[in-house]
């Protein structure tokens, strides 16, 4: 992280998974972050249009990669999996990519979509890819802030 902002304008997070990839936007002022879709994967290669038409189309200037990181900090084979696909989505992208950690996300989206009365678990498995996106991307958001604060630059 840098204690500059990105330039005006969306960022995007992916809560990406092995058959959906959860999209989250920011507002133009990256502030909050909200839910925006999700895709279901198909090969890399209509992945990566898709989520270029949706960064083309919504004027994002960062994208957030959600990383799968153990508790104790070190990495899983899912971690391996998300950096190499980041990798290749990165080459392909106009705009640059970071990663963030993305613990307890998933969990976190479906407390909330419970608690909202989401309670099909058909309806919510749709859902929560989007959600958890939202909140690896506000803690994002909110990290970025803080440290932005913190170094006077406010």
């Amino acid at each position: 992280m840098t204690n500059q902002h990105p330039p005006s304008g969306r960022i995007l997070a992916i809560d990406l998974g092995e058959k959906r990839i959860g999209v989250a936007l920011s507002d133009p002022q990256q502030k909050l972050a909200r839910s925006y879709c999700v895709l279901k994967r198909r090969s890399r290669r209509e992945d990566f249009q898709r989520l270029g038409r949706i960064i083309a189309e919504q004027g994002v200037v960062l994208v957030v990669m959600g990383l799968p990181i153990r508790l104790d900090g070190s990495e899983s084979s899912m971690t391996r999996w998300v950096r190499h696909y980041s990798a290749e989505l990165a080459e392909n992208l106009t705009v640059p990519l970071v990663y963030w950690d993305e613990s307890y996300t998933t969990q976190q989206a479906h407390e909330l979509l419970q608690e909202r009365g989401v309670t099909q678990w058909q309806k919510r498995k749709e859902q929560v890819d989007a959600v958890a996106a939202a909140f690896i991307l506000q803690g994002y958001l909110d990290a970025q802030q803080k440290e932005y604060d913190e170094s006077g630059a406010a």
